[in-house]
């Protein structure tokens, strides 16, 4: 009985069965591939040297796991005899030298990635991308596998027990998560960058379907990798709680908080994760072997070949016009059955649509005629799933036809708004659980800002100009994806510096999307309605900032109160990031409306009289934009003071109040985004240069009152603060970007930068809230607005900016009448007339009959 029940507590048996059976399983499937390489197809890569070396590594990773076993890996740590406690030392040491993103891994995702470069020597992106993973896949690699090597000073106190006092060694399990993110960054990049040319081939089905089985263990790979990390993050909890009572180590397994139980399965997806990935980068190898062995597997019975050309004809299109899908070429391979002896070079020139992937050097000759038989046309097919007709350009659709593109790109606005909740949310929680200073808490929220102000002028304006809309979508994405799954390592190393990058990526990544977001909206149909359409989206980013506080307070961050609670929160940043990443490849594959810089010229060229006017011998066109910058940097400014200190200045003005400070501020973000909806309806009767006027002056008389008003009424000019703030960004963006024609991603940029002021109000006002009190800082809300009121006042009292920014029809007799808004989604019609085009008269407020 007593053997039964520590059999029970003995994972050892289950972790040595798998793993040596995957061993074999591996060293199978790299013996078919050099069999492939070597004998049939007669060249040997570097990628085949590459997955060699990771195999061997992968064997003495899989020893040192059925090593730990036999010492006691797998059974509690008070189950494990003093004698097997050095070697189980050893076996740990072993597997975290040769595991974590270190040589075993780096080899394999170096080998696969080796082999993309075959994909395509002439996509430059693609090989920029895979470069770049590349370099991220080593450098961490050797980073981590340094730390690894040497995880104790001096190193001899590794193999000590207990660990002496005056030795420092990184925790092995905090180690472990925190390569979490990258592993999990780079398994993603891995699986998607072939996507693009692998989902453009035209397959047999059979080929398809074993593409389609390789990249879901792909996928399983990545799943994998979780799986592994959730039962590590027992062992973390347990460490976690340790640190918080005491300091005191007793001894090295003590440290680690009974690990040879709790690591022993995620040592197991471990060897999981590294052979079948091992296996799957064999895959596209194998190829000319199963060509050679079983030919069936990769032809379709309903297919016959041309022997005199090789061309393979499906017998589906036999009956009419062959098309793009039926045509492709015979491969290299199936002609080596016919004739043995045939080298690989004389026939380099008869390739089918896979031929790349065992003869890399013969693809260019491949893709030309890829493209010549499977070229994208208006009616665009990727993996013969679905067919797509591309949109019309988005500077020639009615309200009605840009309602789709503009829906999709406004969930990226509702992505941006929630993240921004969830983000102060999460900040204000570490502020409380890492106990910072408050000049800290300013350094985390300058951190997201500062993103706001490198991305735009970086890389985000010259991926705009040179690869448009889609390629900052999927960009803004991929980048926001990064910096939520770096929040793994902030929460379980509960590290200010790591939370800080962690901001600074999330802002990179969300500066990246509204640089493309904002312009796309605001010139996506007809230009009189962009204030409108601008103030919708972003209307709906204020539902998100809503949502996503209570989703947090209520549900993720409730019961957060200690750094162990807070890595139980990483999960959910872990579901974002994933989403980010599908909704990235959905916009891909997504057809976006894009404008050239030359299509802008020309929309400009249609109001050269109010464009191409001059404000003391400056363009108009620029000093608007200069101005409206200056605007868009003050107003974050202030909107960011008010918005920090919101929570505080309730309890200052009605400190004994039933209603929690949280709860104001939900009312006051509430107040906020049923502004946007309000003005952007008002936008439709009233000139945005008026509304944006009675904006600033609304904010900077709120503000002035808050400084003096207690209670209710305090509470209430805060909330007008909210309320008058909602409209004023859409507006100076959608003002300022009229008329730069072939500059306008230009100006996007910079205006998108202008953000970066919301690291300067909370800065200036924290010393005086500090010294004055809460109430007396609200004076720099009133300077801050009262110096971007500039901007509205100059529309005003200039009559030439006034007649370039305004976009409103004025009707002969003025009418305000409902009638107006049944325009905004009339139908279209099936062929647009010139009087469908806005003309000069129509944009810049002429009646007309």
């Amino acid at each position: 009985m007593v053997d039964s029940i520590e059999s029970l507590q003995n994972r050892g048996p289950v972790v040595l069965a798998v793993t040596i059976a995957l061993l074999v399983t591996s060293t199978a499937v790299v013996s078919l591939r050099l069999v492939s390489r070597i004998g049939i197809v007669r060249k040997v890569s570097l990628d085949d040297y590459l997955i060699v070396l990771a195999w061997l590594l992968a064997f003495g990773f899989s020893f040192t796991i059925c090593w730990g076993t036999y010492v006691g890996l797998g059974r509690h740590e008070a189950d494990i005899k003093p004698k097997w406690q050095s070697g189980l030392q050893k076996a740990e040491y072993g597997f975290s030298v040769l595991y974590t993103q270190n040589p075993v891994l780096m080899a394999t995702k170096t080998s696969i990635l080796v082999f993309y470069l075959t994909l395509s020597k002439s996509d430059k992106i693609f090989r920029g991308l895979t470069i770049a993973t590349m370099v991220v896949v080593n450098a961490a690699g050797l980073a981590l596998t340094f730390v690894n090597v040497f995880p104790c000073r001096p190193i001899a106190a590794l193999f000590e027990d207990p660990i002496p006092a005056h030795a420092t060694c990184t925790d092995i399990v905090t180690l472990y998560l925190s390569s979490a993110p990258v592993n999990i960054i780079t398994d993603l990049a891995i699986l998607v960058l072939p996507m693009p040319i692998l989902t453009s081939l035209r397959l047999p089905r059979k080929q398809k379907i074993i593409l389609l089985i390789t990249f879901s263990f792909g996928v399983f790979v990545a799943v994998v990798d979780v799986v592994r990390i959730a039962y590590l993050q027992s062992a973390s909890l347990v460490r976690l709680q340790e640190l918080g009572t005491t300091y005191r180590l007793v001894s090295r397994l003590a440290q680690t908080g009974d690990f040879p139980w709790y690591a022993s399965l995620s040592f197991m997806w471990s060897a999981i994760e590294v052979h079948v990935g091992i296996m799957c980068a064999c895959v596209p190898a194998l190829k000319p072997l199963v060509s050679r062995v079983l030919p069936s597997m990769l032809r379709d019975l309903n297919e016959t070949y041309d022997s005199g050309d090789h061309t393979h004809i499906s017998s589906r299109g036999s009956n009419g016009p062959l098309t793009a899908g039926a045509i492709e070429k015979d491969s290299r391979t199936a002609s080596s059955c016919a004739n043995p002896n045939t080298s690989p070079q004389s026939n380099s020139n008869i390739a089918d649509s896979l031929n790349f992937i065992t003869t890399p050097e013969s693809h260019e000759s491949v893709t030309s005629r890829e493209k010549a038989a499977t070229g994208r046309t208006a009616s665009s097919a990727f993996f013969d799933f679905v067919d797509i007709n591309r949109p019309k350009s988005m500077l020639h659709m009615s309200n009605r036809e840009s309602l789709i593109p503009l829906a999709l790109v406004t969930i990226l606005f509702f992505l941006w708004g929630f993240a921004y909740g969830l983000l102060s949310v999460l900040n204000s929680q570490f502020h409380l659980i890492a106990k910072l200073t408050p000049s800290q808490s300013l350094g985390l929220h300058s951190a997201y800002f500062a993103g706001y102000l490198i991305a735009p002028l970086s890389y985000g304006r010259i991926v705009l100009k040179q690869w448009g809309f889609k390629a900052c979508f999927v960009l803004g994405l991929c980048i926001y994806g990064c910096g939520t799954l770096v929040f793994w390592p902030s929460a379980v190393l509960t590290s200010f510096p790591a939370f800080l990058i962690s901001n600074f990526i999330v802002g990179m990544g969300l500066a990246t999307l509204e640089i493309a977001c904002n312009l796309f909206v605001t010139i996506c149909g007809p230009p009189q309605y962009a204030e409108i359409r601008l103030k919708t989206s972003q209307g709906v980013q204020a539902i998100g900032s809503v949502l996503s506080p209570l989703l947090a307070a209520k549900v993720l961050f409730k019961n957060v109160s200690d750094a162990p609670s807070l890595v139980s929160v990483q999960w959910a940043y872990l579901g974002i990031a994933i989403f980010d990443v599908v909704l990235a490849i959905a916009f891909y594959y997504t057809h976006i409306p894009e404008a050239s810089d030359e299509d802008l010229a020309v929309l400009a060229e249609r109001r050269e009289t109010a464009n191409s006017k001059q404000v003391l011998g400056c363009p108009i066109i620029y000093v608007t934009l200069a101005l409206g910058i200056f605007s868009q940097f003050c107003y974050v400014a202030g909107q960011e003071s008010v918005l920090g200190d919101f929570q505080a200045y309730t309890t200052v003005v009605k400190p004994h109040s039933a209603i929690m400070p949280f709860d104001y501020l939900t009312i006051g973000r509430t107040a906020f985004a049923v502004g946007r909806f309000i003005s952007a309806f008002a936008c439709y009767f009233v000139s945005p240069s008026s509304i944006l006027m009675f904006l600033y002056i609304g904010m900077i008389v709120s503000s002035a009152l808050a400084m003096s008003t207690s209670g209710a009424a305090g509470i209430a000019m805060i909330v007008l603060i909210m309320f008058f703030e909602s409209g004023t960004f859409p507006l100076i963006y959608a003002i300022s970007i009229r008329g730069l024609g072939r500059h306008t991603k230009t100006g996007s940029a910079f205006l998108t930068a202008a953000i970066s002021g919301g690291m300067v109000g909370p800065a200036i006002m924290s010393p005086i809230s500090n010294s004055k009190g809460l109430q007396y800082a609200y004076c720099v809300a009133v300077a801050i607005f009262a110096f971007g009121s500039v901007f509205p006042f100059y529309l005003v009292i200039a009559p030439a900016a006034k007649a370039q920014v305004d976009p409103i029809h004025r009707l002969q007799d003025r009418r305000w009448s409902l009638d107006r808004v049944s325009k905004l989604f009339s139908p279209s019609t099936s062929k647009r007339t010139n009087s469908d085009l806005p003309t000069v008269g129509h944009v810049e407020g002429v009646g007309t009959s």
